[in-house]
């Protein structure tokens, strides 16, 4: 604001602030309409936690229990999962999408699941691929 006191055209002052032109001009019209208080930083309204503290800790033991502890037919959490329990327990509705800010304020992060079972034994499934695999492929080929 003071740059166009001093006369400065809006474009010049844009380019001096690497800004755009009409975000000058909104701050030179926001000063005229409310004065230079208009261009005090506004802190964002961020709104509290629905859930207590206690109810969090809570939370976080039910998750790190595992999904089938909470009546759940396997062993992924998902957020419609996770949100169904929160409602469940806690009487608290969450849309899916913004239990993540939750869970990661939890110390949760997104975890895709491995693709090959705990149990799997790495010398049985070698063995398999170089002497069972071949002799399944070859007869599968027949001539006719």
């Amino acid at each position: 604001m003071d740059l166009l006191d001093q006369g400065w055209l809006v474009k010049d002052v844009a380019a001096a602030l690497g800004v755009t032109r009409k975000s000058v001009s909104e701050w030179k019209k926001a000063v005229a309409d409310g004065g230079r208080r208009a261009l005090r930083a506004k802190p964002q309204h961020v709104p509290e936690c629905r859930l207590s503290k206690l109810q969090q800790a809570k939370l976080k033991l039910l998750l790190r229990a595992g999904p089938r502890k909470s009546g759940f037919a396997s062993d992924l959490w998902t957020l419609g999962r996770v949100a169904e329990l929160v409602e469940r327990e806690f009487g608290v509705s969450y849309h899916r999408s913004h239990l993540g800010r939750l869970l990661h304020a939890l110390g949760f992060s997104c975890q895709k699941p491995q693709r090959r079972s705990r149990e799997q034994d790495p010398k049985a499934v070698k063995t398999w691929r170089e002497k069972k695999w071949p002799a399944i492929k070859k007869g599968g080929r027949r001539s006719s």
